[in-house]
């Protein structure tokens, strides 16, 4: 396997990491490994291959892609889902244990917790990820830190260094979500963080036609007990998606920058529409989180929050469902991070956070031209233009 040079920029860590070595007439690509089983006679020394619950060739590529991008010292650990990758990384917190957490957090994020402590007696302390002082206050007695910035679908900005630095003065594990940002906006185990979790289904596989996940750490014993939580569960990735998703690796640079400056240009337009009442982006100059943002991501995110002049007959929520109704080129679904754009009213779905506002569209902006994208979501946002 190809290990290129670590002081390489990233967008040709994501093209080269992970490929075949060198050779006349070998692959560039490496090929899909279909086994279920390995030759295999006594004792397994480690690192060898032997059943495909365990390892399997077929996820080392990707895993030493992404592990390049996100500076990792240990190999990536794939996972069928990023709800896996997220229940590995919860399986840290002990029994009893407490678990500090985003108020505004990914909705099944949020249920695992719950049932975390229903279950397990584990006590979770929700906090404004964006109020430093009191993350920090949550800290004492904590055995998980989990970070989300920006936040699912708020898109609050933590102040990563200093958060992490307060966990690591406590003895409190940090772990952080970086499916919004990527490792192309900011490199969290730089800071300082002991685990980065991906849902690989979003930006890094990047076309909405697979679902996979992913835990980053550079500690060896942290490494370990990921891998054999993945183990145990059998929350393990196909090949072909593996595969997938290191083809979709490939092109992260360019469709994130292109869809990042897209985000940024819709969110400038949508600020000065009469009728938007709210939008949130951290290219934003009044956004809350721009300048944390500006000063720690090298790109602001591709996610936008708009929240819709309510029409006073409908009420918040059936004003942006009509606007939503009304798009005929934005996609009305759910999920982010593909080539196409998506729109949906994020509390459509009974687990969201109920401090999220009834009527707030999560965008997620795609490559399409901008002006095609704007034009699309201005008809939409004005109920005369209806059927021009």
């Amino acid at each position: 396997m190809n290990h290129p040079r670590p002081d390489l920029a990233p967008a040709t860590l994501a093209v080269h990491a992970g490929r075949p070595g060198h050779r006349q007439g070998g692959p560039v690509n490496p090929p899909i490994p279909l086994n279920s089983t390995y030759v295999s006679q006594g004792e397994v020394p480690p690192g060898e291959l032997a059943y495909a619950r365990a390892d399997t060739d077929a996820w080392h590529a990707f895993e030493d892609a992404l592990a390049a991008l996100e500076g990792a010292a240990e190999r990536g650990i794939v996972f069928s889902s990023g709800m896996a990758a997220i229940a590995a990384v919860l399986a840290l917190v002990p029994s009893g244990g407490i678990l500090v957490l985003p108020c505004h957090a990914y909705q099944t994020t949020g249920a695992y917790a719950a049932d975390l402590a229903d279950r397990h007696g584990v006590t979770v302390r929700r906090v404004d990820i964006a109020d430093t002082d009191a993350v920090v206050a949550a800290l004492d007695g904590a055995d998980l830190l989990l970070i989300e910035s920006p936040t699912n679908p708020m898109l609050e900005v933590a102040d990563l260094p200093a958060l992490i630095a307060a966990a690591r003065e406590r003895g409190v594990r940090t772990a952080v979500d970086n499916t919004f940002a990527t490792p192309l906006g900011q490199r969290p185990l730089a800071l300082g963080a002991d685990l980065v979790v991906h849902s690989v289904t979003k930006y890094l596989a990047g076309h909405s036609d697979l679902v996979l996940g992913a835990v980053l750490t550079s500690d060896a014993g942290l490494a370990e007990r990921v891998r054999g939580h993945r183990t145990l569960h059998g929350a393990i990735a196909g090949p072909f998606e593996t595969w997938l998703a290191l083809r979709g690796l490939r092109t992260l640079p360019l469709r994130f920058e292109r869809a990042c400056a897209n985000a940024a240009e819709l969110a400038r337009r949508l600020a000065e529409h009469p009728g938007v009442a709210e939008v949130r982006h951290p290219s934003l100059p009044g956004d809350p989180g721009h300048e944390r943002a500006s000063a720690q991501m090298d790109l602001p995110g591709a996610i936008v929050g708009v929240r819709t002049v309510t029409d006073p007959g409908t009420g918040p929520a059936a004003t942006a469902d009509a606007v939503v109704a009304r798009c005929r080129l934005w996609v009305p679904a759910t999920s982010l991070g593909g080539v196409e754009s998506l729109i949906e009213r994020r509390r459509r779905w009974g687990t969201e956070s109920a401090t999220v506002p009834e009527d707030l569209l999560r965008l997620s902006v795609g490559i399409e031209d901008v002006e095609d994208l704007w034009a699309d979501l201005d008809r939409a946002l004005r109920p005369d233009t209806l059927g021009v």
